[in-house]
């Protein structure tokens, strides 16, 4: 039973007059039993739920009924305030302000130092040192389109700059390893697409709203790909970054080796991104196997040598 999805139904409860059992399983994507078992506990807790039988039914709060501050502990509240407060960082808007003020109100007056102290305990800031100036417009865009269903257009650059006119059904928001995916189906290609908000340009939503498909397990597949294309390959690295090889790999993988040396088992993708990965390493990194990967290495480091000597007069 999860604590958000409870606070979140009593959210909405507070918010709505009545609502029937079908659309809180369908709004927070678990069955109804699941609901009711929710709403039990709540119940349970000391907030009294009305079920109403007939056409014009549906579960509601006991109008009479004032939320109870007692219900929500320290931890839960101080839990919610960071987690809101890092979402907020990047997705802001008068919604999510409203949310933050709500959860804000059912702090005891006795409590709130204490809340305040531990919510800040802990600080979740995914902005960017220095990024494209267009994401944080983009995101705003994508949210509120996948509120209203409408679709977007937008132009789109593959990994190679080739930039294709693209029409998408928006379905999810995506942060993975630092960087916003927005999941949608393509009506070019008829299929569901992850796509880049940093190769996105020209973002528009549009009038047009569509009906909602049913929402395929992409995210989870394309980790699986990614995971499958995996190798591993040996590298000799000096400690100055450590702290850098550390965040693509666990302790276990690395073996000190004489003074100031470190050998490390490195997870690996062979293809441009993984050898540029290798390249920002700099003369700190020496991949000592396998052949064909230190072969290619040196065909790259020959051929930038050439490049930079043509500039030269």
């Amino acid at each position: 039973m999860k604590v958000d999805r409870l606070i979140s139904i009593i959210m909405v409860l507070l918010e709505r007059r009545k609502i029937s059992a079908k659309s809180l399983s369908e709004m927070f994507e678990v069955s109804l039993r699941t609901i009711y078992r929710d709403i039990d506990a709540i119940n349970m807790a000391g907030i009294p739920i009305v079920s109403t039988p007939g056409v014009h039914g549906g579960i509601h709060i006991m109008e009479e009924y004032k939320v109870d501050k007692k219900f929500f502990t320290t931890s839960d509240i101080s839990t919610l305030l960071m987690g809101l407060g890092s979402i907020s960082s990047m997705l802001t808007s008068e919604e999510m302000v409203h949310t933050l003020a709500k959860v804000k109100s059912l702090i005891p007056a006795e409590q709130a130092s204490d809340i305040e102290f531990k919510s800040n305990q802990i600080a979740i800031d995914i902005k960017p040192w220095m990024g494209n100036e267009n994401q944080q417009l983009f995101l705003d865009v994508i949210k509120i389109s996948l509120q209203k269903q409408n679709l977007l257009s937008f132009l789109y650059s593959d990994r190679k700059g080739n930039i294709s006119s693209r029409k998408i059904e928006p379905y999810k928001l995506v942060l993975k390893e630092n960087h916003w995916y927005v999941q949608g189906f393509c009506l070019e290609k008829q299929d569901f697409r992850l796509f880049k908000l940093s190769r996105i340009s020209n973002l528009i939503m549009l009038d047009e709203i569509f009906i909602p498909r049913k929402l395929p397990t992409t995210i989870s597949e394309f980790t699986d790909v990614m995971t499958k294309k995996q190798t591993e390959i040996k590298l000799l690295i000096h400690e100055s970054i450590l702290d850098w090889v550390q965040h693509y790999c666990s302790s276990e993988h690395i073996i000190p080796y004489g003074d100031n040396q470190f050998i490390v088992h490195f997870p690996f993708i062979v293809d441009d991104f993984g050898y540029s990965l290798l390249f920002s390493f700099g003369d700190k990194c020496e991949c000592l196997e396998p052949l064909e990967v230190r072969t290619e290495m040196i065909r790259r480091v020959r051929n930038m040598k050439k490049l930079y000597e043509r500039r030269v007069t």
